[in-house]
């Protein structure tokens, strides 16, 4: 118990030297911490309970469930390795902690899997097939820190539930994160996601800041990047998403009575998304989707080749009612759903036709927005209703936000093949008309709930850009 006080006391320290240096700008040199006893590097590491440390810099096989007691703590230090077989899952009824670092990130992967390049087909590549199995974080979990960690070719089918009564979770569940706690936090920065056979991640309740990730390969005949469902709040800002099946971030608030779901998506580049859903074309996004009395504010997004727009979803469709939440409340986090200053890109009109998603399968409620790049608003005119059809080849191949290396226009019809970074670099060069052309007053980012530490919480809460997307040109954003 003593021992307990003391790493509690601990934390609150921390918080607090945090919170009394939240205006200073400079990044200080963190010291790995070590939390209980170091976990022993013998051999194949069995199915049980784990508590403690795994060592720096040491590789370590994992050969079936790992599970944190509610009350423990496991931390991951800089440099490990977490070979994951057996479709093993981290079962998280305690806390979390993995802090890797930008010269030293943690690996958590499948060994069997290797990561391929170019033309990404389902069937062909082992990332959509599902290796270790994933993260579940359940209502005991108060904290989950993901820093600078790298999820590689998870997504194995969940053989047993990991704990009782959770939302949406079955036998052969294949998501990679999974958090449940409304009073929980859940952090995830500068850290990436390559393949998953479903969402990617799915959030119930909680406070969350997903910051400056960098996900790949994420769903294969369907399945979201980022989805945050219940009554999860928080940040979804300079991530970059490539080759996601479906959305690359969305809000429903299904499965709870608690509140509504409520985020920031801002500065994030979304490439190629929304082309392996194999569900009904225009039931779902390929960049955002809000819907399911969820908010959001959506700002600063560049948008590149992905098959949808960002989408306000309209109404019942199907057996769902997927209709978002425009209204006004004062008391909430997001009084409003509010968007703009979003930018697109098209290489054909297909995909030109839906930078302000229409009617296709269910209703929609997007506005035009005159702050977008191309100007929406001036294009579809005063006249347009929403969730009309429009022409909109005369948009295709404008306005190419000049990445420093990425082949635009893509030929051959790439942009549904080529669904993972590679050697590319989706920086923007100084030209380009993305370039300070964001906002950075029409909205502020959510800190509530969000604890500010360099190890028990946010390293900090980034704020808006003026570049669009999740590089800027001045070096802030996403670090990968």
């Amino acid at each position: 118990m003593k021992k307990l006080q003391i790493f509690t006391l601990g934390i609150s320290l921390l918080a607090l030297a945090a919170c009394s240096k939240s205006s200073d700008k400079a990044v200080v040199s963190v010291p790995q911490i070590q939390i209980g006893k170091a976990i022993p590097n013998t051999g194949t590491l069995p199915a049980g309970t784990y508590k403690g440390t795994f060592l720096a810099n040491q590789t370590y096989t994992i050969g079936g469930d790992i599970t944190i007691n509610a009350g423990d703590t496991l931390l991951i230090q800089k440099g490990v390795k977490l070979n994951m077989t057996n479709g093993a899952n981290i079962i998280v009824n305690g806390d979390l902690v993995s802090l890797g670092t930008k010269d030293a990130p943690v690996t958590i992967t499948d060994p069997r899997r290797v990561k391929t390049t170019g033309s990404s087909t389902v069937g062909q590549d082992s990332a959509y097939v599902g290796g270790w199995g994933g993260i579940y974080a359940g209502p005991t979990s108060k904290l989950v820190v993901l820093k600078w960690t790298h999820l590689d070719f998870g997504g194995a089918a969940l053989k047993a539930l990991p704990f009782p009564n959770a939302n949406s979770l079955k036998v052969g569940a294949q998501y990679i994160l999974y958090f449940m706690n409304p009073n929980g936090v859940f952090i995830m920065e500068d850290s990436w996601m390559y393949g998953s056979p479903d969402d990617a991640t799915r959030f119930y309740g909680g406070f969350y800041n997903i910051m400056r990730n960098t996900m790949e390969k994420c769903g294969s005949n369907g399945g979201d990047g980022f989805n945050a469902k219940g009554s999860a709040i928080g940040n979804m800002a300079y991530n970059l998403i490539i080759g996601g099946a479906t959305n690359g971030t969305k809000t429903a608030s299904d499965g709870t009575t608690a509140g509504e779901c409520q985020f920031t998506m801002y500065n994030n580049t979304y490439v190629n998304d929304g082309f392996r859903n194999n569900g009904v074309y225009g039931a779902r996004s390929g960049s955002v989707e809000i819907e399911n009395n969820s908010r959001a504010l959506v700002y600063n997004n560049l948008i590149v080749n992905c098959d949808f727009g960002v989408r306000i979803a309209g109404g019942p469709g199907g057996a769902k009612v997927y209709l978002a939440d425009t209204t006004y409340n004062a008391s909430d986090a997001i009084t409003k759903t509010a968007y703009g200053y979003n930018f697109y890109y098209a290489d054909n009109a297909s995909i030109a036709g839906q930078f302000v998603p229409t009617n296709v399968a269910q209703p929609v409620v997007t506005h035009p927005q005159a702050t977008d790049i191309p100007n929406m608003a001036a294009f579809l005119g005063a006249s347009y209703t929403f969730g009309l059809v429009y022409d909109g080849s005369s948009l295709v191949g404008k306005n190419n936000p000049m990445f420093v290396n990425f082949p635009l226009p893509a030929a051959n019809n790439a942009w549904v093949t080529q669904c993972s970074v590679d050697s590319y670099n989706f920086h923007l060069q100084s030209g380009s008309p993305a370039a300070s052309k964001g906002t950075t007053t029409a909205f502020q980012p959510i800190t509530t709930g969000i604890p500010i530490d360099p190890n028990f919480g946010s390293s900090g809460i980034t704020l808006p850009g003026k570049d669009m997307g999740c590089y800027q040109l001045n070096g802030t954003g996403n670090q990968h």
